[in-house]
Formats: structure tokens, sequence, C-alpha cells
């Protein structure tokens, strides 16, 4: 099951899972409630930093996950969404500007010709959204590339000079945790 909330996307979606058991849906992350603990595996691919709320969405994958069950999710790095970009440059980027890093919060940037609004936060507020909701975290990537995997060697230096995508995994706990009130108990 996928989902998202771009008409085109779904409708491309669509096409793609054609003769498959997979299906798409036209929902807004935000609004994705499955039943409770119906889920082994959450993925999300570059799509959470369009969430200006991310805690109760990771709250929600949390509740609709089995015990056990994982979260892995990429955003836009930190790095890039620290500060506003309406420019559309000419060529490929050779510098990235840092700016405003711990300044929570919507960033306008220009992406594939139109104006579009990310939501930044440092990579410590991803860590504790995950936290927050009950996960318990595997793993963080800031997913450096490889060479032979983004074409040819100029393009794999100019992308090794900035982390571009981070990446968390996370899983259920089969247990509920226990807090420490609840140990005082």
């Amino acid at each position: 099951l996928g989902i998202d909330g771009s008409e085109q996307m779904v409708a491309l979606a669509r096409q793609a899972l054609s003769g498959t058991a997979g299906t798409v849906a036209h929902q807004d992350i935000e609004d994705f409630a499955p039943p409770p603990a119906s889920l082994d595996l959450v993925i999300s691919r570059m799509a959470l930093h369009y969430v200006g709320h991310l805690a109760p969405v990771l709250r929600g994958c949390f509740d609709a996950l089995a015990p056990g069950g994982r979260i892995v999710f990429t955003v836009a790095h930190p790095v890039i969404t620290s500060h506003d970009a309406r420019a559309s440059p000419d060529e490929p980027r050779t510098s990235w500007v840092v700016d405003d890093y711990f300044e929570r919060g919507p960033r306008d940037r220009h992406w594939h010709g139109e104006i579009v609004t990310w939501h930044h936060r440092t990579v410590e507020d991803h860590v504790t959204a995950v936290l927050g909701a009950g996960f318990v975290l595997d793993a963080l990537s800031e997913c450096a590339p490889r060479p032979g995997l983004v074409g040819e060697e100029r393009e794999y230096r100019r992308r090794r000079r900035t982390p571009l995508v981070l990446l968390l995994a996370a899983h259920r706990p089969a247990e509920p945790a226990v807090t420490q009130s609840q140990e005082a108990r």
C-alpha cells in the first residue's frame, strides 16, 4: 500500500503497479491512519521534510506498526533545508550555504520549476522525534555517495562535498518501554 498527496504521483504509481497486488491511495501523510498494529514496515522516501508537524506523523506510524515493526525514512539533509533557496541555478550546485541552522520551520525553495516549502529540522530534531514517538533507533546515515552509482567522476566528487540525504531506521519494541515513573512503583 502506498500513499501520496500528489494526484500525478498516484497516477504514475498505479501505472507502475498495474498487474501487481500493490495499491496506491491519494492521501496526505498527516491523515494516514491504518488500523493499529496492522503493518510490519513503513517506508517514506524524501517526503517527511514536506510535513510541518513530524511528531504526530511518526506517532501514527508507531501505532500502525506491529511490535517489532520497522520504519525507514529519508529526508533532505538538514544542511540542504537550512536556508531559503529561491534561485534556480543554471549549473549544478558546487556550494551550499548553511544559514540559520538552529531556526526550525518552513523554508521556501525552488524545486523543479516551482517554489515549494520544506520544513527544516536539525539532525537532532529528527532523532528526538523518532525516539519521542516510542521507536528504538537502529541506524542513522548521511548517505555518502558511492563511486559508480552517481554517474561520472565529476558528479561523484560534487556530491561528496555535502550530505544531501539523511536516513533513519528504527523499530517498534516488542515490549512497551518501561518509564522511570513505572519503575518507581
